[in-house]
Order: structure tokens, then C-alpha cells, then sequence
């Protein structure tokens, strides 16, 4: 039905909706009817909602590496005297919550991976206070998003080890934006300005997971992802553009993640991983240095 970011926006724009379309096509490729392509939905946001509300309770990882963010954001926003906006702290809030519980190896909901699971219900549920958000909307929201993420990872990549953070982190966070926009009221149009921004800024940036593990810096990208996502979608809704087309965003996104060099691709043999400290806490946790 759509093979590029600029087809998917203009068949949005015959049928209604970003998520429409993403619902059509879903019903026809796994021959569910309509009801139950929603229905499997509802069941990943109700598998996000558990996750974050696990992490915001408190968990640890049995590394000790991370854990417990979530609950000191919690006590900071609470205490209300904080530099940025509240529903961007919200995001990262839940974001980081999302993570913490994955890397306690509890159940979180892959969008569009295990490593990158904390964007989207981040972003989501901020916007679910912000924006007054039914069910329903928080449904639509998570169709538009994988409507996105449809198209990256057709065109290009959505894993840390094929293309680095930027690919898969990086997605994670593109499609949040997408989707906040369109539920915020935004056009297809504004929503892939959206996905151009978000990839531009995190372009380049290296999966390098200290020992291996989807904790550090993982847990804090996807948080820092997540108030990306809200500000490239304020920044698309101002009608800011991209100059670059958003497909050649993507395509420029996936060349550099084949020119890449593999250290820097979830090797753990680059950047964070190799340094002093990665080293130490690798020997530490594993009896083996980098």
C-alpha cells in the first residue's frame, strides 16, 4: 500500500488518517479482520501502561547498573522546581521507567525494539495527560507510530546492531514524534517533518552498550529520545520543515549506519563500552575485560 515515508502521507491523506491506513493495511497482510487488529493493539498499550507503572514503582536491574531513575524523576517533578517543561519530564519519566523494567528483564512491549522500548510509551503517556487522550486516540497513536517505523525499517533499519543508536533508538524516537503530532491535530505532512528532524539530530549517534548490556547508556538515551520526539513534533507543528526530504533522511540515516564501523554497532567494543570504566564494569560483571 506504501513503500516510502511520502507514499504513506498521501494515501493519509485520501483515506483520513495515518492510522487508518496502518489499520487497513495490517487487516489485509495478516487477514485479521479490523476488530482484532485493534483489539492486538489495545493489548501492547496495556502491556506499555504495566511496564511503566512497574518502573515508576521502583525497580532494579540484577547487574545493579540501573534502576530507580524513574522514581527520583518522579520526586523531582513532584517537587516542582524544575528547568524544562513538565510533560517533557513526564516523557522521560516514563521512558526511563519502560527501560529500567527491561533491563530488570520484566515484560515491556518492543517498540520498535526491546533496547528502544522506553520512547514511545514515554512520549505517549505525557501526551495522554497533556492532550486529554481517550483510548481510543492512545490506540490511534501507536498505529501512526508503527505506520512510521513500517517504513524505516522497510527502507533502512531499526537495529543498533545493523546501524547503530541512531537507527534504533533514533527510530524509536522519529516515530514517537510522527505520532504526537497527528495526535496533537497535526497533518501527515507536519508528522514526517517530524520523523526528518528527529533523524537528522540523532544521525551518527553509536550503539555502544557498556558490557554488552541494554543498560547503560541505553536507559538514558531512550529518555533523552523521548524529549527529542517532543520537540520535533512542537517544531513540526510550528510548520517548521525539513529541507531534506524525509525519505532521503532515512535513506542518509541508513548509509551511515553500513558505513559504520562495527565497534560502534552493539559490539561493545567502542565508545562507552571501551572506556576505563566500561572495562572495569565489564571485568566486574563478566570476569573478562573489552
Amino acid at each position: 500500500m506504501f513503500q516510502s515515508i511520502k507514499e504513506l502521507v498521501e494515501e493519509a491523506n485520501k483515506v483520513g488518517s495515518i492510522a487508518e491506513v496502518m489499520i487497513q493495511l495490517e487487516s489485509v497482510t495478516t487477514r485479521m479482520p479490523r476488530e482484532e487488529v485493534i483489539s492486538k493493539m489495545e493489548q501492547q498499550l496495556a502491556v506499555m501502561e504495566s511496564a511503566a507503572k512497574k518502573g515508576n514503582a521502583g525497580v532494579k536491574s540484577a547487574t545493579g547498573l540501573t534502576g530507580g531513575d524513574a522514581t527520583k524523576l518522579e520526586a523531582y517533578l513532584a517537587a516542582g522546581n524544575f528547568l524544562s517543561g513538565e510533560t517533557i519530564l513526564i516523557a522521560v519519566q516514563n521512558a526511563i521507567a519502560t527501560n529500567e523494567v527491561n533491563a530488570a528483564m520484566g515484560l515491556i512491549c518492543a517498540t520498535p525494539t526491546a533496547g528502544s522500548a522506553g520512547v514511545v510509551p514515554g512520549v505517549l503517556f505525557a501526551a495522554k495527560d497533556r492532550l486529554t487522550m481517550d483510548r481510543d486516540a492512545m490506540v490511534r497513536f501507536l498505529f501512526v507510530a508503527g505506520a512510521f517505523g513500517l517504513v524505516i525499517a522497510n527502507n533502512a533499519s531499526i537495529s543498533g546492531a545493523e546501524g547503530g543508536c541512531q537507527a534504533e533508538i533514533g527510530s524509536a524516537s522519529a516515530i514517537a514524534s510522527a505520532a504526537l503530532v497527528d495526535a496533537a491535530g497535526g497533518t501527515p505532512e507536519m508528522c514526517s517533518a517530524a520523523i526528518a528532524m528527529v533523524l537528522k539530530n540523532m544521525m551518527g549517534l553509536i550503539c555502544d552498550p557498556v558490557a554488552g548490556l541494554v543498560e547503560v547508556p541505553c536507559v538514558k538515551r531512550n529518555a533523552l529520545g523521548a524529549s527529542q520526539a517532543m520537540i520535533s513534533a512542537d517544531m513540526a507543528l510550528a510548520g517548521i520543515t525539513s529541507v531534506i526530504p524525509t525519505d532521503e533522511v532515512v535513506e542518509a540515516m541508513y548509509k551511515v549506519g553500513r558505513q559504520m564501523p562495527a565497534i560502534f554497532k552493539e559490539t561493545a567494543e567502542g565508545g562507552l563500552a571501551d572506556t576505563p570504566t566500561g572495562r572495569e564494569i565489564k571485568m566486574r560483571i563478566f570476569g573478562q575485560s573489552v
